[in-house]
């Protein structure tokens, strides 16, 4: 068993037993000592070597050095422990939107001890009370502004014993009153330290639980060898930092080598385009939809101080890195990475970029494409991707941990093929995964939230093309016979009604009136007969309802 310096046990306790652990490899070219706080590495390091003045976080209104965070992340973590109670090991739920007192008290968290949970500012209360059960969360840490939303939350679950505010004087008169100075707890290279929550297919989300090393493996691994950053980069970019793929592209890989980002709590593609005209960043991260809307519709912003762009979260097609090669002489750095896996496995950069491909393992990984039994196939043969390196799926208590690692590789539930030189071009998902503008949506759980609407008797959701968002979210409903006249007014009314049961972006963006829904004959809806259906209008022209 790992040695662990925590009192409060639960994480190691609900790891899946070892046996059913990926193969890890390549961990001991890394380098890491059996003893690391990753906080300690990141920022703590970075003052003492001196580099305490230099520009980490900017924001619109205002600027952090790497001494500012460490001085706000050490007196969050003496409230922690010294009026709040932590226990080391113990889950700290973070709700905000990006914004520098996130980092801080993501660092105050895990300088402490504890083990961040960080979602994101549009999960509504019945989805972070699913997360709070199932990681037994007891402390939360929440924008001011999203306080409503909080308070209904601990109305559903009664775990949440103490939830402090910031950004309207609460945790920040705790702060004031504690010394700017804290000593990392001494944490093991395999202590858990975050778990990101990631929506399953069901509708049940998954807790993927990393490890301090792990942090640091994702800034020395794809962000070493792809990204390549520099000390003088400034990074920049949409994703939330409650999806892994925003935490290593906007904190981890700009810490690690002493650069700075930009901060911005909203990032739509208009607003990203203009901050990266008004802050001159040359590193950004969002996803294809973002670089696609930025062509279309901020044509006239100065994107010039940008060398390395990074996409992930959907498929990169080849016409909007060729649109975005014209505009700006940049490739796209597209990649694949997961929740599970932290941050990408595959990619490329530079010259090694085939517009279409994804790209080759990042060095640290390893990759193949598999049959159903789990054999590896030949070239252009499209089966599942399967990979393993120095990360890896670890879910917390949960079956899905069986399926998803097979004979020590994690199998991602992409559909791949590999060419004769060792590039990955992605297919398709195999499972019923709907990923739209780089976000996962669970097809089930919009389908729990229309159920709820008096008017809906049964509904089946698919994921169909878009040519700006890769996939929308489709609704197929049928009515109660007391319902009114399925039209527009109705449509929109569902759509306004999804949104406040759930995230807003899960929403169904068409949706569509039926006499009746497919069904097998045991009775389960076919959802692929919908999915052709769909797919056959959009080739036809016929553009689906949109809101």
């Amino acid at each position: 068993m790992t040695p662990t310096a925590y009192q409060d046990t639960f994480a190691a306790d609900h790891l899946p037993p070892r046996d059913q652990w990926p193969e890890l490899i390549n961990v001991d070219q890394l380098g890491y000592p059996e003893w690391l706080n990753c906080a300690e590495e990141l920022l703590d390091r970075a003052v003492a070597e001196g580099d305490g003045d230099r520009l980490v976080l900017r924001t619109p209104e205002y600027s952090w050095t790497y001494r500012d965070l460490a001085e706000r992340a050490n007196r969050i973590a003496r409230v922690l422990v010294e009026d709040l109670g932590l226990k080391t090991g113990e889950r700290v739920l973070l709700h905000a939107p990006n914004n520098p007192m996130l980092v801080a008290c993501w660092f105050g968290i895990i300088k402490a001890g504890g083990i961040v949970v960080a979602t994101m500012p549009m999960l509504r209360a019945r989805e972070l009370a699913v997360v709070i059960e199932k990681a037994r969360i007891r402390l939360a840490f929440f924008d001011h502004r999203l306080a409503a939303e909080m308070v209904e939350t601990r109305q559903r679950t009664a775990l949440v014993e103490q939830a402090l505010a910031y950004g309207n004087g609460e945790l920040e008169a705790g702060m004031a009153a504690k010394p700017a100075e804290f000593a990392a707890v001494k944490t093991h290279g395999e202590d858990v330290c975050l778990i990101a929550f990631s929506s399953g297919t069901t509708g049940v989300p998954k807790g993927t639980m990393h490890f301090h090393r792990d942090v640091l493996a994702i800034c020395d691994t794809f962000s070493q060898h792809v990204l390549k950053p520099r000390r003088d980069d400034v990074f920049i970019g949409s994703p939330p930092l409650a999806f892994t793929f925003g935490l290593g592209g906007l904190v981890l890989f700009p810490m690690r080598v002493r650069a700075a980002t930009v901060l911005l709590e909203k990032a739509p593609p208009p607003e990203l385009a203009k901050a990266i005209e008004q802050f001159r960043p040359t590193i950004c991260f969002t996803s294809p939809t973002g670089y696609r809307f930025m062509l279309e519709h901020a044509p006239a912003c100065n994107l010039s101080s940008l060398r390395q762009c990074v996409s992930a979260g959907e498929t990169l097609p080849k016409a909007t890195s060729d649109a975005w090669f014209a505009k700006t002489g940049q490739r796209i750095i597209d990649g694949i990475g997961a929740t599970e896996m932290l941050h990408i496995f595959i990619s490329a950069s530079g010259d090694e970029i085939r517009p279409g491909a994804t790209g080759k393992p990042v060095p640290g990984f390893e990759a193949r494409v598999i049959d159903a039994e789990g054999r590896e196939v030949p070239p252009d043969t499209i089966g599942r991707l399967a990979v393993r390196g120095p990360t890896g799926c670890r879910y917390l208590a949960d079956e899905r941990q069986k399926s998803y690692v097979l004979g020590g590789w994690n199998v991602t539930g992409d559909a791949y093929r590999m060419d004769a030189d060792g590039y990955f071009w992605f297919q398709a998902r195999t499972d019923d995964m709907i990923v739209s503008s780089g976000y996962n949506i669970s097809g089930p759980e919009v389908e729990a939230a229309l159920l709820e609407h008096p008017h809906v008797m049964e509904c089946a959701v698919v994921g169909v093309p878009d040519a700006m968002r890769g996939m929308i979210v489709k609704a197929f409903v049928l009515l109660r016979a007391e319902a009114p006249a399925a039209g527009a007014a109705l449509a929109e009314q569902l759509q306004v009604f999804v949104k406040a049961q759930i995230a807003p972006y899960k929403y169904p963006r068409a949706v569509e009136f039926v006499a009746a829904l497919p069904r097998t004959e045991s009775g389960k809806v076919q959802r692929f007969k919908l999915r052709q259906a769909a797919e056959a209008k959009a080739t036809k022209g016929e553009a689906p309802r949109t809101n």
